[in-house]
């Protein structure tokens, strides 16, 4: 069994690797069709299996497009990491739609909705907490 420290430098690695197999290495025309990065991959504790999320923005069509692209091409990707990463075995690759960003995106848009509902009761009030006895307080010490 690998180590913490090997299993996430070999994931770092193979994130690298594909990420630029994503840019020039991959002919499949339906992985160009929406922009994919790959946002995280997760190796298993024995360097045997590797999951490879990837963040697709574009259409839906696009993103499944794309995501059927990338499972033809698992065959192709092992090879590539083969040849690119020295291990003994090379890892299973699948890969994994991460929707995260999506996520994301919409909770920031509902809290930026409710944040614009929101309205200022009194914007030039300003409730002043301080307390009147720190001045003096501060003014005897010094």
């Amino acid at each position: 069994m690998a180590t913490n420290r090997r299993v996430s430098r070999v994931a770092e690695l193979i994130k690298r690797e594909v990420s630029q197999m994503l840019l020039n290495g991959i002919k499949d025309d339906r992985v160009g069709t929406g922009m994919v990065s790959v946002t995280d991959v997760d190796v298993s504790g024995d360097l045997q299996h590797a999951k490879i999320y990837v963040s697709i923005y574009g259409t839906d069509e696009a993103k499944a497009e794309t995501m059927a692209g990338l499972k033809s091409a698992t065959g192709f990707v092992r090879s590539e990491l083969g040849a690119r990463v020295r291990l003994r075995r090379t890892p299973e690759v699948i890969f994994v739609e991460d929707r995260s960003i999506e996520r994301g995106n919409k909770v920031l848009a509902l809290l930026n909705q409710l944040n614009n509902q929101r309205s200022p009761e009194d914007p030039t009030a300003v409730e002043d907490t301080t307390d009147p006895d720190d001045d003096k307080f501060s003014e005897s010490v010094t």
